[in-house]
C-alpha cells in the first residue's frame, strides 16, 4: 500500500518510513525540514515532498494517490509553545485541518494523527484513561487536543476512518540531542557520553510512560494496513511509570557511567506524572508486544555510541 507520512524526516517519521519500506510498502513523505532532517531518510526509497502543512498546494500534491495518512508533522515541545504559542497553533492545529481537508478533496479516507499525553494536563488520575477529563497546561497540549479532535470530527462529519493516538514520551534511535527543545532521554544520554552534567528539572519525582519508537511504528503501520478506525482517542503506551530519578539510575546501569546530576527549577507547563491505561490499545492491537524500557535504552545508547565518530 501507499502511505503518506507527514513529518517523515523527523525522529518517529523516519523510523516509521524505514519500517514500512522493510515491510514492502510505498512511502511518501511530506516535511518542511523545520525540525526534521533530510539525512534521516538517507538511503531510503521514499517519495520526498518538501513543504509545509500550511501550504495547501503542497499538501494537495502530497495526498494524491495515497491509501493511508500517518500525520506526525508538528512543532513539538512544551517550552517551544510557551515561547511562541501562535506558531505552534498554526502548524499543529491549522496544519492538521488543512491536511484533513485536502485528503477529503482527494478522496483519501484513512488517516491517523499523533496527539499527546500532555492533553491530560492537570488531571491527576493514574493511569490515564481516554475517557478521563483533560485540562491542558501548555499551548502545545491545546494544539494536540485540537489535532486529535479535528481528526475524530472528520470521522463523524465525512465518514473518514481515523485514529487519534495519544503518544506518551516516545524515545529511541534517531532522536537527537543538542538543541534547546530536545527530549530527556537523548539529552541525558548525550550528556553522559560527553562527561557533562545531567540536568533535572525539579526534584526527579516527575514520572513518564516511556514508549520505544519501534513499538510505536509497529502500531502505526498495522493501523494503516488494517485500516483501523476508532471513534475516541487511543493511548499509545503500555502502562509503565518511571520517574526521572529511576531513569537516570537505569541509564547509569546500562552505560556504566555515573553522571553528575544537577537539579534545576521545575519547568512551566510540565505535567507531573503520566501513565497510560492501555486497555483500548490492547483491544485494537492484541498481538503487538512492547519493547521494555531497559532494552529500548540499550538500543538507544548503542545508536548514540555509533554516532559519536560523526561529531
Amino acid at each position: 500500500m501507499h502511505i503518506l507520512i507527514t513529518g517523515g524526516a523527523g525522529f518517529i517519521g523516519s523510523n516509521l518510513a524505514r519500517h514500512a519500506l522493510d515491510s514492502g510498502h510505498e512511502v511518501r513523505v511530506l516535511d518542511d525540514l523545520s525540525t526534521g532532517f533530510r539525512e534521516n531518510l538517507s538511503g531510503l526509497d521514499v517519495d520526498f515532498h518538501e513543504g509545509s502543512l500550511l501550504d495547501e498546494s503542497a499538501v494537495s500534491r502530497a495526498v494524491v494517490g495515497v491509501d493511508s495518512i500517518v500525520h506526525l508533522g508538528a512543532l513539538g515541545s512544551v517550552p517551544r509553545s510557551i515561547h511562541d504559542p501562535i506558531t505552534s497553533h498554526h502548524v499543529n492545529a491549522t496544519g492538521t485541518l488543512v491536511l484533513l481537508d485536502q485528503a477529503r478533496r482527494a478522496d483519501v479516507t484513512h488517516a491517523m494523527c499523533a496527539s499527546s499525553s500532555s492533553v491530560y494536563g492537570m488531571n491527576p488520575a493514574l493511569p490515564k484513561s481516554e475517557r478521563e477529563w483533560v485540562r491542558p497546561m501548555s499551548p502545545y497540549a491545546v494544539t494536540k487536543l485540537a489535532t486529535e479532535q479535528y481528526t475524530l470530527a472528520f470521522q463523524q462529519s465525512f465518514g473518514f476512518e481515523t485514529v487519534a493516538f495519544r503518544f506518551f514520551n516516545v524515545f529511541g534511535p534517531g532522536q537527537r540531542a543538542g538543541h534547546v527543545y530536545a527530549a530527556v532521554v537523548p539529552t541525558w544520554i548525550d550528556a553522559m557520553l560527553r562527561g557533562e552534567p545531567v540536568y533535572v528539572n525539579g526534584d526527579g519525582s516527575n514520572s513518564r510512560d516511556f514508549t520505544f519508537v519501534e513499538t510505536v511504528c509497529k502500531v502505526l503501520l498495522e493501523t494503516s494496513v488494517r485500516r483501523v478506525s476508532h471513534p475516541e482517542p487511543v493511548n499509545l503506551a503500555f502502562g509503565t511509570n518511571t520517574n526521572l530519578t529511576e531513569l537516570i539510575q537505569e541509564l547509569s546501569a546500562i552505560s556504566g557511567i555515573t553522571p553528575d546530576v544537577q537539579h534545576r527549577a521545575p519547568r512551566a507547563g510540565d505535567v507531573p506524572h503520566s501513565m497510560a491505561n492501555n486497555e483500548v490499545l490492547r483491544s485494537l492491537f492484541p498481538d503487538i508486544a512492547p519493547t521494555g524500557l531497559t532494552e529500548g535504552l540499550k538500543q538507544t545508547l548503542a545508536w548514540f555510541e555509533s554516532q559519536s565518530h560523526l561529531d
